[in-house]
């Protein structure tokens, strides 16, 4: 993880532990930066993810031409970058769902 992505989980819980207080409206303002920072954080997760895709598929493509001349190593290197943003972008879901949960209530209020 990086540190922007970590700085991004770090404010996500700020925001979801907050109260917004008698300044509501700059709350929700930094609520809503923040969810579109991370909206945008998962896009980019998204990208890498296909990225990876198409990697592994040329990857095994090149398994079926000559078995022998499998590029193991990469191989492995790329299913473990892919597992590691399937996880990450699943964590990220999880809580920017709670983060516009929370905001849906602040405005609902």
């Amino acid at each position: 993880m990086t540190h922007e992505t970590s700085t991004l989980y770090e404010d996500i819980h700020a925001l979801l532990q907050e109260a917004p207080g008698a300044e509501q409206g700059a709350f929700l303002a930094r609520l809503e930066h923040t969810l579109t920072d991370g909206y945008a954080r998962a896009l980019v997760l998204e990208a890498e993810r296909v990225r990876l895709e198409r990697r592994m598929d040329e990857l095994t493509d090149g398994l079926r031409d000559d078995p022998a001349d499998a590029p193991t190593d990469e191989l492995a290197t790329v299913a473990r970058q892919l597992s590691v943003a399937d996880d990450e972008l699943t964590s990220l879901r999880r809580v920017l769902a709670s983060l516009r949960a929370r905001s849906r209530a602040i405005r609902a209020s």
